[in-house]
């Protein structure tokens, strides 16, 4: 495929974000792919995962937030980035009209998706995708980021590395246990935060990419199914 197409869209009282809609011939569904909070939406992660969907039949559109939009270090209040999440859901919407949306990203990116998801933002999307939930600062175990996903009513799809400092296992396996259903826990061996694997996990970091692409893709397929 080629680098998808550009586009750019508005955020209320924050002025315009850059897009990259990425939609393969067989597309079956359409991500709607946040970056993290230090890396813009071309970060080689990005797009090696949006390329792997491609190849899984799931469009991507990633998109900016306003503070990388606008080269700032510091990213944006969560009022401003969750109204960037439920913006880019429109805008994915109509510029892949037809396809069925889930929503979700890198680190901060998933987690101002679940916080908009819980404000009741997200029309139209049918889960949320989080590639590392970050559910506290390195090395400082906490769960007061995920008090919200309570109030999220959509199913939420989790991708965790046992070597994540941002999220203890066993801190993160409780609450996925309590979200009952709605939440799937997929845990990948030795992967850190960025889902690079030690060699005794038996698998390079490519094969984590097919598997993050692989996983998706089923699990939203059984989102249509359920449905």
């Amino acid at each position: 495929m080629g680098e998808g197409e550009r586009l750019r869209f508005a955020v209320e009282g924050a002025g315009e974000v850059s897009a990259i809609l990425m939609r393969p011939a067989d597309a079956r569904w359409l991500l709607v792919l946040a970056h993290g909070a230090g890396a813009g939406m071309t970060h080689p992660f990005l797009e090696k995962l949006a390329r792997e969907l491609a190849s899984m039949g799931v469009a991507t559109f990633r998109y900016q937030f306003p503070y990388m939009e606008q080269r700032r270090r510091v990213p944006d209040a969560p009022s401003v980035a969750t109204s960037t999440v439920a913006s880019a859901v429109r805008a994915a919407a109509k510029a892949a009209a037809g396809l069925p949306l889930v929503a979700g990203g890198k680190s901060f990116g998933g987690r101002m998706s679940s916080q908009a998801a819980s404000l009741g933002l997200l029309d139209g999307v049918k889960g949320l995708v989080f590639f590392g939930f970050p559910l506290h600062p390195p090395n400082k175990p906490s769960t007061k980021r995920a008090e919200h996903l309570a109030r999220v009513r959509i199913p939420m799809l989790f991708f965790q590395g046992t070597r994540d400092t941002l999220a203890d296992l066993n801190l993160l396996r409780p609450i996925c246990a309590d979200l009952g259903p709605r939440a799937t826990l997929h845990i990948i061996e030795t992967a850190d935060h960025s889902f690079h694997v030690l060699k005794s996990a038996g698998k390079t970091d490519s094969n984590v990419m097919r598997e993050l692409a692989l996983t998706t893709a089923s699990w939203a397929e059984n989102l249509q199914t359920e449905a």
